[in-house]
């Protein structure tokens, strides 16, 4: 059996207003759309965009206190539309330009946005 590589991880804050310039830096380098991803941690909500080439992720942090209108990257990573959907039935997200919005109607869920977080 070969020798396994650990797979490598990298942080890069951004904010809201940069995140389309930098996502589409990445599609421009070759790097592929793993996963978006968001949780509500100490009142304000964090969502990691995570991106791979050759087997190395860089995750993009995204910090918001509010889930107010957010910059669709369906325009630069069509499948995103996936997860920007999820985002906005789960935690109540808007995003700006979603390229296929199902309008809170991607998931069949008992309550409206069971995971917004609440401020304290």
């Amino acid at each position: 059996m070969s020798e396994e590589k650990h797979l490598i991880q990298n942080f890069i804050a951004v904010e809201a207003s940069n995140l389309l310039n930098v996502v589409q830096d990445m599609k421009t380098e070759g790097y592929r759309l793993g996963q978006i991803c968001a949780a509500y941690v100490n009142d304000v909500y964090q969502l990691l965009y995570s991106f791979d080439k050759e087997h190395v992720l860089t995750n993009l942090k995204l910090v918001v206190e509010d889930e107010g209108n957010l910059p669709s990257i369906t325009g630069i990573y069509w499948p995103a539309f996936i997860y920007e959907n999820e985002m906005q039935d789960l935690f109540g997200f808007k995003f700006k330009n979603l390229a296929l919005d199902y309008n809170g109607k991607f998931f069949k869920v008992s309550a409206p946005t069971p995971w917004k977080g609440e401020k304290k």
